[in-house]
């Protein structure tokens, strides 16, 4: 038997939860127990009080720490201890498949600003984080780890495998359920799940957790495991188009002016071979709309386009054809406001600009976007992304974009080559499958 040992100023808040459904019956027919704590009944003030200003300052009260440490004191059994609090490990279903082993768990549910750091430094407590929303207590958290847990326990449902065939389980989200009748207002139960042959209908659910999955939540395929036939069935869903994929609207912009040559300097730099080579290639890997490589010289862009004319012409084109799609993609720009005014002749919006610099913290410069707010940005609009040559982007350049973002390693050594830092940025935006 599990018993869950609530750690709460609020007992009555789960009296109705915990008082039906499977839950009720669990409790009932001995399969699950709750024991309730209330810290205010080991407080000393004659008022009860629980909670104190925080030193330092600031709004709110925090839970105070003698009350709180007496009432765990106090508890026979244990367990393991769970803080829910928003600064704690995510509780996910491997976390619940864990939990759901023990014969007792300890659920501590803060109040107000949260409970005293020194806590940690008394008990073996495992903070633990239910979303990234903030919630009002820990309570309603509790609440949702109970349910998660309780129904991974032997004789809480029917069948075990009802609780382990579900979203998140085996790593990816559920395939869509239908029930009768078969046709509902003109909708229809797909016709595969009607047919009894139990090999296709586990194709088709496998299939459509896949899909449902990259549609929604792409960033749980990269812990899922993926067989080959789930990797061919992603590529399948790929090439028909079913999944959006915002890698189009990033474009890199390779400024070979004006850069830093020496110090302060500003002048022009050489094209390089590997540049837009292993550039080129990556706005191919991750489906980028043009590559954008910007000179003032002429006879550079010259030098550009019989590259360019080497690889996608001819025999070479055909015998390295995977080379050719990736020089495809490749425009060259005599400035930077060619660049910006192509893509937005191209898409029809004005791009956001955004440049990387290894020169960071910047005196006098913008705070720094991160990955994240650039990612949110490329959801909804063309991005130019500009990097680069010789020492760096000069200040005329950087002072004309629209936001720079965060440095790659910028704690410590910070002297990536343009091409890695291309590679980089793009995988740290779109990942995997976008």
């Amino acid at each position: 038997m599990l018993t869950f040992h609530l750690v709460t100023l609020f007992p009555e808040f789960y009296t109705s939860p915990l008082g039906c459904g499977l839950m009720a019956r669990a409790c009932a027919n001995g399969t699950l127990a709750f024991s309730f704590h209330n810290p205010r009944d080991y407080s000393c003030d004659r008022h009860h009080h629980v909670d104190d200003s925080p030193y330092g300052g600031g709004p709110g009260m925090v839970m105070q720490l003698p009350s709180l440490v007496r009432c765990l004191r106090a508890l026979p059994k244990p367990g393991r201890m769970l803080l829910l609090s928003p600064a704690g490990r995510p509780f996910r279903q491997d976390l619940a498949c864990e939990l759901a082993r023990e014969e007792d768990l300890t659920l501590i549910c803060p109040r107000y600003e949260g409970v005293d750091g020194r806590l940690a430094d008394i008990f073996d407590v495992e903070a633990v984080s239910l979303t990234d929303a903030v919630l009002n207590s820990g309570d309603s958290a509790a609440l949702a780890v109970i349910e998660s847990v309780a129904r991974l326990t032997e004789g809480f449902m029917g069948k075990l495998s009802s609780g382990i065939e579900e979203s998140f389980a085996g790593g990816l989200l559920e395939y869509p359920q239908y029930t009768r009748p078969a046709d509902f207002e003109g909708l229809q139960v797909p016709e595969v799940l009607q047919n009894g042959d139990h090999q296709k209908i586990a194709q088709w659910r496998r299939r459509m957790s896949l899909s449902a999955t990259r549609k929604v939540r792409p960033d749980l395929l990269h812990a899922a495991s993926l067989s080959l036939k789930d990797q061919e069935m992603l590529r399948q869903e790929e090439a028909a188009g079913h999944f959006p994929r915002i890698g189009k609207n990033l474009s890199f912009c390779l400024m070979h002016s004006p850069v830093r040559i020496e110090g302060k300097k500003e002048g022009v730099s050489s094209l390089t071979n590997l540049d837009i080579h292993d550039i080129g290639r990556i706005s191919a890997s991750y489906g980028l709309g043009p590559f954008y490589v910007v000179s003032p010289l002429d006879d550079q862009l010259r030098l550009l386009e019989r590259l360019l004319a080497h690889w996608l012409t001819g025999d070479c084109a055909i015998r390295h054809a995977d080379r050719a799609r990736a020089l495809s993609c490749v425009r060259s720009c005599h400035s930077l406001d060619e660049a910006v005014n192509k893509v937005t002749q191209t898409s029809g919006l004005r791009p956001f600009v955004v440049a990387s610099s290894a020169r960071w913290p910047h005196k006098g410069g913008q705070e720094p976007m991160t990955v994240f707010e650039l990612r949110k940005v490329l959801c909804e609009r063309p991005v130019l992304f500009c990097l680069g040559t010789a020492q760096g982007l000069s200040d005329s350049v950087l002072a004309r974009c629209d936001g720079l973002i965060r440095p790659l390693r910028f704690l410590s050594y910070n002297h990536l080559s343009v091409r890695s830092a291309a590679a980089i940025y793009a995988d740290r935006l779109l990942g995997d499958f976008d």
